[in-house]
């Protein structure tokens, strides 16, 4: 006799950028009669305006497909959908743990890349089935044989297990949906085990609240349960159940194996983490499941409204995206020379960019936008550890016996004639080689510990440009290292501007310093008094340009007659410069605060 989840089936599709993931997510609905030919525009399950207009997937969505089979048997597919870039690689592996297979989407004119060994071994590591798929077949460039040495020389695949298809055109898609229906094994667990449920993601609802969707590993739930949250604490009642398909269709219950969303009850979004566990309050589990770790942003920036009065409309702003978004983190700052703001804490470069634009786009705001930072850890003289989000808060020189900055593994394939420029690269950015291994179709695979602070600011569009855009870069983190690092600061006329002060490997100190001088004085418009920038480390000047004051030309009336006439006229200009120096204050426009990211 079978059971019901016998005819379920729970997968994600996992590729590099690019790759054409959601593509073919978009033709699995299609096919499978879950999105009518009217209903269906491109990229279904990326809702997002800027999910589309880029081209990758941020947040995780989930559709819940019937598919008969060539037998005439009737199956549930829950496709899983992860998100695509490195930034959000935790939510990866949690979409992959509620599922038992993944498609492995290989691009095939462009083969195997860094994030699609990256995925793969996410993958294994969740013990999944992993159905190699060769996309985009129907290009002219393809070239599916090397794509399928690629994986069997990389990741172990047999050539033959490998299918072959046109996401757009549709080719190979019956092939496709046979293959995870006989290849993917059905979901086990106990619909009467007490409940254990991993939430996937969840997001805020202005009508209901946080909605969390979720994959249900043994026991039942049914609307009205009462519900317990495994690590956060907290006992709930559920409210709606439903899935998606994809639109949201409510339910009676969810059962071991099913992927759905349940409505708890709750209003503040931070009560409801990715990877917890649900339980039954009255028959609670004895331990949750494996995997959970709490978000930590990696990169700081300072945000600050380009006008005052709009400080108000910012932390509101930054509110309701943190009801879609709980790994954004801010905290009200104040900066000397930017006003009132906030520093914000992200998971990466692209999710501060992304929050930064719609910032300006959903809510109409201009920001200025500080240089990103790291989380440097600073061991003071007396032994002391502080953790520094913004080099405004770096202990002073005197006090600092050691200052340990994140490094990160990262993987870098490329073809071999961009080596030479790359390893170039590497090695300026203070990169450490782990391996490096040549594949039979001369390309590369590189393996280096960078220090992330390196990796945040052009790095990737450096890697890009040297390879004219073949290199593929993944990185995971790896923990903390002993750096040799100064805190650099820029004073303008004696004052030290906190929003420009930066932390730098001290052997590039002065060459920075010297150039962000040079920017600022090219940026500052001229004054009616000389304004002096100096770059220091502690209160040792190390570089320092002089922007000249507009003069007017009091000798003009001067027509012959005694030089000491001419010299009175010049001495009493020079007092009042000097008079209007010391009580002067320089207005710095917000192009200089950009300058620090693009000093080379």
């Amino acid at each position: 006799m079978t059971s019901k989840q016998d005819h379920i089936r729970n997968f994600s599709i996992i590729a590099h950028i690019d790759h054409g993931k959601s593509t073919l997510a978009d033709r699995i609905l299609e096919m499978t009669g879950a999105v009518t030919g009217r209903e269906m525009t491109g990229q279904v399950l990326d809702s997002m305006d800027i999910e589309r207009e880029r081209g990758i997937t941020i947040k995780a969505q989930t559709a819940r497909i019937t598919y008969r089979d060539s037998g005439g048997r009737e199956y549930q597919l829950n496709l899983i959908d992860t998100p695509g870039h490195v930034d959000f690689s935790y939510e990866v592996s949690r979409s992959l743990a509620a599922c038992e297979g993944a498609l492995l989407v290989v691009d095939a004119a462009q083969g195997v890349e860094a994030q699609t060994i990256a995925n793969a071994y996410l993958a294994v590591e969740q013990d999944l089935t992993i159905i190699p798929v060769i996309n985009k077949i129907d290009l002219p460039g393809a070239e599916p044989d090397r794509a399928k040495e690629e994986l069997s020389t990389l990741l172990g695949i047999d050539p033959a297990d490998v299918l072959e298809i046109s996401a757009k055109e549709g080719t190979g898609m019956v092939d496709l949906l046979e293959a995870i229906v006989s290849r993917i094994p059905p979901p086990a667990g106990d619909v009467d085990e007490p409940l254990r449920a991993l939430i996937v993601d969840s997001w805020y609802d202005n009508y209901v609240g946080v909605v969390a969707l979720v994959r249900v590993f043994q026991g039942a739930m049914t609307s009205r349960s009462g519900i317990r949250l495994m690590v956060q604490g907290g006992d709930y009642e559920l409210g709606d159940i439903g899935v998606f398909v994809p639109a949201a269709r409510t339910v009676k219950s969810l059962a071991a194996g099913e992927v759905g969303y349940i409505v708890p009850g709750i209003k503040d979004l931070k009560k409801v983490q990715v990877g917890d566990t649900v339980t039954h309050k009255a028959r609670p589990a004895s331990d949750p499941l494996p995997g959970f770790r709490r978000m930590r942003p990696m990169v700081f920036a300072g945000m600050y409204p380009a006008a005052s009065e709009d400080f108000a409309a910012l932390r509101e702003a930054l509110g309701k995206l943190q009801l879609n978004d709980s790994s954004l983190v801010f905290e009200p700052e104040t900066s000397v020379a930017l006003g009132f703001g906030f520093r914000c804490g992200f998971l990466g470069m692209l999710h501060m960019e992304i929050v930064q634009e719609r910032l300006e786009r959903h809510f109409e705001l201009d920001l200025v936008t500080t240089a990103p930072t790291v989380v440097y850890r600073v061991m003071t003289r007396d032994g002391r550890w502080v953790e520094v989000d913004n080099p405004a808060k770096m202990p002073s020189a005197g006090e600092v016996e050691e200052i340990h900055e994140p490094h990160v593994r990262g993987t870098i394939m490329l073809p071999d004639n961009y080596l030479g420029g790359i390893l170039a690269l590497l090695t300026e950015r203070r990169g450490e080689q782990r391996a490096m291994n040549y594949l039979e179709d001369r390309r590369v695979i590189l393996e280096y510990d960078i220090p992330l602070s390196e990796v945040i600011y052009d790095f990737y569009d450096r890697l890009k440009s040297l390879s004219r855009g073949y290199a593929s870069l993944d990185y995971d983190p790896i923990g903390y290292k002993v750096g040799d690092l100064v805190k650099l600061d820029i004073r303008v006329n004696g004052e030290a501007v906190d929003a420009l002060s930066v932390i730098v490997p001290k052997e590039r100190a002065y060459h920075r310093g010297r150039d962000l001088a040079g920017r600022m004085k090219e940026l500052i418009p001229r004054q009616m008094f000389e304004v002096v920038i100096q770059a220091s480390i502690g209160s040792r000047i190390i570089a320092r340009e002089t922007v000249k004051p507009i003069r007017k030309n009091v000798l003009a009336k001067c027509y012959g007659g005694d030089v000491t006439r001419k010299r009175k006229l010049l001495e009493k200009q020079k007092e009042g410069k000097k008079r209007m120096k010391s009580i002067g204050r320089v207005q710095i426009p917000q192009d200089a605060f950009m300058a620090i990211l693009k000093v080379e």
